[in-house]
């Protein structure tokens, strides 16, 4: 049992103001595998204090050092990719294949973008007459989720510090382990006390204290729609810059000329990618009604490749969902589209392995699915991918932007041009062109509810930034 007894405050660790504990589960075993502390409106004001007065000088640090320090947190974080790897796979059940390479590789190519960004980044521009700065925001109150729990926090952290901001973080009660690890390795490169604070603690407690906070100049949220709304009435009291990056429902558009092989792979792969569980997966899959059924076919093999299993197999490439309640909301959906006239081509809501533990659901396919259902329009957060027919490019830019969602989405075709063309027409914040890569420094975020602001990059430096014009 791993025990977190004390909060990352002020440059040292200190006790909790109340002696309740959180449970973290294992979702593999359903085990309790650790405990941390639930912060209070107490926690948050000392942490929130602390990030005040380090303010100053921080945002006064010259931007050399601030990159130097990304730089080492990057390089430490790397040497510990295994031990941080380990413990995502038990909080929230990625397979280890997977957290080693993206849930801390990602926060590494994270770190060292931001501090490579520093050195070519102006933070002045002439307009005229006037000379405009561009200064930190002040104190950011970070709340992240747990799917991707270390990299959410990077992507916010990082690009804070960069700008000359200071944090007080919160994250995800479900899977805190990593963040604990941050901040001892911000600690040991010499991040001076009281630029990064963490407090572990539920949402509706210590989340809603940070975000109601007079001295937080701005929030950071990355979670659900539901909770994001939640997040931006409380902060509005206070009228603090909100950035939110929420749910998705983004669809995967094959044109009439596309490879279809290589849509259904690619397609699939970015639906199933950590058992479902993200907020850019391509949960819909739009295909020109005289393919339908070839595709359907192609879905059907390639999903057979998918083993679910326990995440430290090295065969696996399906975990268990995060925790009981993701477990129960996707096999409800599952359930919820079959009786609305659904086909299950594969997967359904069995259990996928003979075990009884763990919160596994197997990866599925569905047809006979109606735009404008709930299956088609609401974010499942599963292993759970709808094959939709249409007739023509028009019916397909409709049916791919009539959701309140608009994160991502994804366009196959044999030629770049009219898949870039295609792309103009949806409205949605990040469209992948035949498989295109991650790019660590493209914005990233969303339109409509998928949330405001955008992440990585110079884009998300400059959402920690305030802008002053000095007329000369």
């Amino acid at each position: 049992m791993i025990e977190r007894k004390s909060f990352y405050i002020g440059g040292e660790w200190t006790a909790a103001s109340d002696r309740e504990l959180l449970s973290v589960v294992d979702p593999s075993t359903e085990q309790a595998l650790a405990t941390v502390p639930a912060g209070t409106e107490v926690d948050i004001n000392r942490a929130v204090a602390a990030a005040r007065g380090a303010f100053g000088s921080w945002s006064g640090t010259p931007v050399e050092e601030r990159a130097r320090l990304l730089r080492e947190a990057a390089d430490a974080l790397e040497a510990r990719t295994e031990e941080v790897a380990g413990l995502i796979t038990q909080e929230m059940g990625s397979p280890l294949a997977f957290s080693i390479a993206v849930q801390v590789g990602n926060p590494v190519r994270v770190l060292r973008s931001f501090a490579d960004l520093l050195g070519e980044y102006s933070f002045e521009e002439k307009i005229g007459n006037s000379l405009v700065l561009k200064e930190a925001i002040g104190v950011v109150g970070a709340i992240t989720p747990w799917n991707y729990p270390l990299h959410q926090v990077v992507a916010k952290v990082a690009a804070a510090l960069a700008a000359g901001a200071v944090v007080v973080l919160k994250p995800s009660e479900i899977a805190p382990l990593s963040a604990f690890v941050l901040a001892e390795i911000f600690d040991s490169v010499g991040l001076p006390a009281g630029v990064f604070n963490l407090v572990t603690g539920l949402g509706p407690v210590a989340g809603e204290a940070l975000a109601a906070h007079p001295d937080v100049d701005m929030i950071s949220f990355t979670g659900s729609t539901a909770a994001g709304k939640r997040v931006s009435a409380v902060a509005s009291q206070t009228v603090k810059r909100v950035a939110l990056e929420l749910g998705g429902k983004s669809a995967t558009v094959v044109l009439d000329d596309a490879d279809l092989g290589r849509a259904a792979k690619i397609g699939l792969a970015n639906c199933f990618i950590n058992a479902g569980q993200t907020c850019t997966a391509w949960t819909r899959m739009l295909v020109p009604a005289a393919r339908h059924d070839e595709m359907v076919e192609l879905l059907r093999d390639a999903a057979a490749k998918y083993t679910v299993g326990a995440p430290a197999d090295e065969s696996t490439r399906i975990g268990p969902l995060a925790n009981a309640n993701q477990f129960k909301r996707v096999r409800d959906y599952i359930d919820m589209a079959i009786r609305d006239g659904a086909t299950v081509v594969v997967g359904g809501t069995g259990r996928p392995i003979d075990d009884e533990h763990g919160y596994y659901v197997a990866p599925t396919v569905l047809t006979d699915v109606h735009p404008g259902s709930r299956i088609e329009q609401e974010e499942i957060f599963g292993p759970v991918l709808v094959v939709i027919p249409y007739r023509d490019e028009d019916e397909a830019v409709a049916i791919a932007n009539d959701t309140p969602y608009g994160l991502s989405g994804a366009v196959f075709s044999a030629d770049q041009d009219r898949a870039v063309a295609f792309s103009r027409r949806l409205r949605t914040g990040m469209v992948d062109i035949n498989g295109g890569r991650f790019n660590a420094l493209a914005p990233f975020g969303g339109y409509k509810q998928s949330g405001n602001g955008r992440e990585l990059g110079a884009y998300g430096l400059e959402e920690y930034l305030e802008i002053k014009s000095l007329q000369l």
